[in-house]
């Protein structure tokens, strides 16, 4: 198998399904703060925690930028982590057939080890981006160039996984095809964005994946 190819993913709603839960802190979050932006729970998705806070509350005083920041993390930790059905089986898949992995994440660290002690997910990746890696988060491509450059690997040979219209947005803006999933958008919305959408992991095998390479 071709080692010269990479197959980039992001966490939340392409690896695990937490991306409802999600919707539920930040509209709630959103309204409670009086921030009357529509749909406020969908325009921050796949943004680093650090981003959303500089961006959408940096008008209120510093503890409560603080109170904010806290009680996302403490929601982090607390979240049912629940695989997108034929994840796990799709990245064992690629790693016996010898496909280099990068996890990259808009997460924190804290997190990550949450989700690492739950879930048998770290030994399938070769490099981790997380949102302490980066200086600048989704939609810049920062996060998933760093990722290739760990992986040593060009980033048109990089496949990139992606839920989120910030997340694809970072996979094109490296230079890498994206393959996107509608856990969290329509289809439809996404379809232009992307070389190929699927709804979940459960039939989609290796062969699709290079299929998307040539």
């Amino acid at each position: 198998m071709d080692n010269n190819i990479a197959a980039l993913f992001d966490l939340d709603g392409v690896i695990i399904d937490t991306e409802p839960q999600y919707d539920i802190f930040w509209k709630k979050t959103g309204e409670e703060y009086g921030l009357n932006i529509d749909h406020f729970e969908q325009v921050i998705k796949g943004t680093t925690l650090p981003n959303i806070i500089a961006k959408y509350f940096s008008h209120l005083p510093e503890e409560e930028q603080k109170t904010v920041a806290t009680a996302n993390r403490t929601f982090d930790l607390q979240m049912e982590l629940v695989p997108i059905p034929g994840a796990l089986e799709f990245l064992d898949e690629l790693k016996k057939n010898g496909i280099r992995m990068g996890l990259v994440t808009s997460s924190s660290s804290e997190k990550l080890e949450v989700v690492f002690k739950t879930l048998p997910l770290l030994p399938y990746f070769d490099t981790v981006v997380s949102a302490d890696r980066i200086t600048k988060g989704k939609p810049d491509p920062m996060c998933y160039l760093l990722a290739a450059k760990d992986l040593d690997i060009s980033p048109k040979h990089c496949i990139v996984f992606e839920d989120s219209f910030n997340g694809i947005a970072s996979g094109n803006a490296a230079g890498m095809k994206v393959i996107g999933l509608s856990t969290t958008n329509p289809a439809e919305s996404i379809r232009e964005k992307t070389v190929k959408v699927i709804p979940n992991f459960k039939n989609f095998s290796v062969e699709d994946f290079l299929s998307t390479i040539i």
